[in-house]
């Protein structure tokens, strides 16, 4: 029987081609699979490590001083860094209890709000670049001011115009209120004749030009603004500053992953302290964040002093303030006896 070639070639065609399209369909599955697989892992190391940045000046001025460090700290994780970058304290705050923030680098009063409440924990310190592993806050005037002296100020209520920062700041309110004006009974708020909350920076503008008599800040934002604003910077003059306080803290959320923590604790800790070449362009890196020489290990405890100056404060303000009764008076003296004994519990379990 004869059979037709041109039939015959047509058959073999169809077949070979249901063959292809049948491994190519197994292939196409297979790699499908493959793809979704890998897109499932790009997608979870895609997650970025978001960085919350406390601003010393502007919240721009910020994020540029850390940009460098936080770039390669996206190169040894192989992971994405983004930054949470705001203009206030608050504004950080909110960011961290939304659990918007995965690190921060935060001033005492705000880590202890982060460690009590917003489940983040201390893992380093700021170490500034002469060693020390604190601030000072200041109360700051023009050279040519009436007011020469703390005496001065104080002997004249309701003059004074005064612009300091949020009652979050430590340097730019709590220690200001807990080591000079509430010992005399005072209240920043009524002892003085106008009260304008910025930051540092602004706060200082402010006093050069005449708008306020008096401003708070610290040591770190004033070696800022000589710089920024050196002319200006001649103009002012020191009139109070407190005690050594604590730096600021870098502090990470609870839940992040134990293996990520850890890469992430080892290059803050180790970062400025590499040999050669490479620990000299880390240690200029940091030097972009004022006054900042590197970060020491630590742990929740140090957040204690500010527990206990907030403590403090509010004991003075209630023994100083009017009542409507003794009875009233001793009920919120002891609430605040309790409310400190509670906040050092979590801030240090047993």
């Amino acid at each position: 029987m004869a059979v037709n070639a041109s039939w015959l070639h047509r058959l073999c065609a169809r077949h070979c081609l249901a063959r292809i399209a049948s491994v190519g369909l197994s292939l196409g599955l297979l790699l499908f699979g493959a793809s979704a697989q890998a897109s499932g892992q790009l997608a979870a190391q895609a997650a970025p490590i978001r960085f919350g940045i406390l601003p010393i000046g502007s919240a721009a001025e910020s994020l540029e001083q850390w940009r460098p460090l936080l770039e390669e700290l996206q190169k040894r994780l192989g992971r994405r860094v983004t930054t949470v970058s705001v203009s206030s304290y608050a504004g950080l705050s909110g960011a961290i209890g939304a659990q918007r923030v995965d690190v921060a680098f935060l001033s005492g009063k705000l880590a202890v709000e982060a460690v009590i409440h917003q489940h983040m924990q201390v893992f380093a310190q700021f170490v500034r670049s002469d060693g020390a592993r604190g601030n000072v806050a200041m109360l700051v005037v023009r050279g040519d001011s009436p007011i020469r002296s703390l005496a001065g100020l104080l002997a004249n209520p309701g003059r004074w115009r005064y612009a300091r920062s949020e009652q979050l700041s430590v340097t730019g309110y709590t220690a200001p209120e807990a080591d000079v004006f509430a010992p005399h009974g005072l209240n920043s708020d009524t002892f003085f004749a106008n009260v304008q909350v910025g930051d540092h920076q602004s706060n200082l503008l402010a006093v050069v030009n005449r708008e306020a008599d008096v401003a708070s800040s610290n040591n770190p934002d004033m070696d800022l603004f000589r710089h920024n604003f050196p002319g200006e910077a001649a103009q002012l003059r020191v009139i109070w500053q407190s005690p050594l306080i604590p730096s600021g803290v870098l502090v990470v959320r609870e839940g992040l992953a134990t293996e990520l923590r850890r890469q992430l604790t080892a290059f803050i800790l180790t970062y400025g302290n590499a040999p050669g070449e490479a620990g000299a362009r880390e240690r200029g890196q940091l030097a972009r964040i004022p006054d900042l020489g590197g970060f020491a290990p630590q742990n929740n405890r140090v957040l204690q002093p500010f527990v206990d100056m907030q403590y403090v404060l509010l004991r003075q303000e209630a023994e100083h303030g009017q009542w409507v009764s003794p009875q009233a008076r001793l009920a919120r003296l002891a609430e605040i006896d309790h409310d400190h004994q509670r906040d050092l519990q979590k801030l240090l379990p047993q």
